[in-house]
């Protein structure tokens, strides 16, 4: 049975006492003094019942808040406490229990993931214009050997080159390359970046550190999983028929006596073992390419010059497929490069963009330069269709390609080339359009 509500209770219990006393009142103006002292004694006992009950009724709430106040959910409630007049209190303290429980939860999967990132993180908040520490990673601790304090004052003195930093910049967001000395005493270089975040107002600063030296590690251990297994790939693909074909081959010329038959399959093996073998033969060649690329012999070279003798060797070529070229590149732009090397680079890009305009019905190459900070910038564009973004991180990779007979070491090629005369190589495309920018520091 629900049991009735304070309010109720309330009303009830000053009804009952008010007419007790009126009651009494009555009966004392009959001369009923007897019945009137026992009628102002009931009264007494109605209004320290009704004390005692509203006391208890805020106790419990103020117990129950205090216990919100200071995150303690240690409390069950019993069923008469859920069915009473303390249920929608109950309630609420049910629902934070539930969101403490959740939020701790969360805490522990957050700090879990934070602490297994082969990368150093520290968290800072701003506490009446002081900066302490949030949170520290297991591998920051461990790297730096840094202790767990809760003023940042006390971590500069571990680490003065990293802070120094942060406060020359206001902890503003930053992202840069930082020298920092470990405990071992040599100093590493790490990608510094931090964020600033503002959450119910106050502020948090996120740093995060990665050793360079590791990223590059990383990088080149993926690089190398990748090429093993294009390598791994192209052999079997040629090794398994070549062997299967030979097992058949050693069967047949055991024979006392070949037939027509058999001559004939024996033909058809060696053709396909041909086959098969200058496959290889051009993926290693392929391959030679690349890991015996020649360091550049730099010499002044003008850029204008050399992409106007690359188009007219590709000229031929553009005219049987209607593409459209349009050279902006004017001007004298010499850099010091080696002329071969980079010929074949301009040479690459312009065969990729012939490629890419295969399938469009307006074909049109587009080649542009432009000059900033020391560095020449020049872009080839065409009318292609783009890259899809699945594959753009894969483009780069040694023998990747989305062509049937392509061999897949053109634009790594044309990447390394850049890249060992000191620039680079970026791909930026659309929907309808195909980007490839190199950059030479002069």
């Amino acid at each position: 049975m629900k049991s009735p509500s304070f309010y109720t209770y309330l009303l009830l219990r000053l009804l009952a006492t008010l007419g007790v006393a009126t009651a009494g009142v009555f009966c004392l103006s009959k001369a009923l003094y007897y019945t009137a002292f026992f009628c102002g004694l009931l009264v007494l006992v109605l209004l320290l019942e009704l004390f005692s009950h509203i006391k208890s009724y805020f106790s419990f709430y103020d117990k129950t808040i205090t216990a919100i106040l200071n995150n303690d959910f240690s409390s069950n409630f019993g069923a008469s406490e859920k069915h009473s007049g303390y249920a929608n209190l109950v309630k609420l303290y049910d629902v934070l229990k539930d969101r403490r429980h959740e939020k701790e939860t969360q805490d522990i999967i957050y700090r879990s993931i934070l602490n297994s990132m082969e990368s150093a993180a520290i968290i800072l908040y701003q506490n009446n214009n002081e900066w302490e520490v949030f949170f520290i990673n297991d591998y920051f601790k461990r790297y730096f050997e840094v202790p767990s304090v809760t003023r940042l004052k006390y971590m500069e003195k571990h680490l003065p080159a990293l802070f120094n930093l942060v406060e020359s910049r206001g902890f503003q967001d930053i992202r840069t390359s930082v020298q920092i000395k470990t405990p071992d005493g040599e100093s590493h270089a790490f990608m510094f970046q931090s964020a600033r975040s503002v959450t119910f107002g106050k502020v948090y600063y996120t740093i995060l550190l990665d050793s360079i030296q590791n990223v590059v590690a990383k990088r080149e251990k993926d690089a190398w999983i990748n090429l093993m297994k294009v390598i791994s790939h192209e052999l079997m693909n040629s090794v398994t028929p070549i062997r299967s074909l030979s097992q058949n081959l050693d069967e047949l010329v055991q024979q006392p006596q070949l037939s027509t038959d058999d001559i004939a399959d024996i033909r058809q093996s060696v053709g396909t073992m041909i086959q098969r073998s200058n496959h290889l033969q051009n993926f290693i060649d392929s391959y030679r390419k690349l890991a015996m690329l020649p360091s550049p012999e730099k010499k002044p070279v003008n850029l204008t010059l050399l992409i106007a003798q690359a188009l007219k060797l590709m000229l031929p070529v553009f005219k049987e497929k209607d593409v459209t070229i349009i050279n902006n590149v004017q001007g004298d732009m010499t850099v010091m490069a080696d002329e071969l090397q980079i010929e074949q680079l301009f040479i690459n890009l312009l065969t990729n963009s012939l490629y890419a305009t295969e399938q469009t019905i307006e074909k049109e190459v587009v080649i542009s330069s432009a000059e900033k900070n020391e560095r020449l910038f020049i872009t080839i564009s065409d009318s292609g269709h783009g890259i899809d973004k699945e594959i753009e991180d894969k483009i780069f990779l040694p023998f990747f390609t989305t062509r049937k007979q392509g061999s897949g070491i053109g634009l790594t090629l044309s990447k390394n080339i850049i890249e060992g005369h000191g620039g680079y190589l970026s791909y930026n495309g659309t929907e309808n359009r195909t980007q490839f920018t190199i950059c030479f520091i002069k």
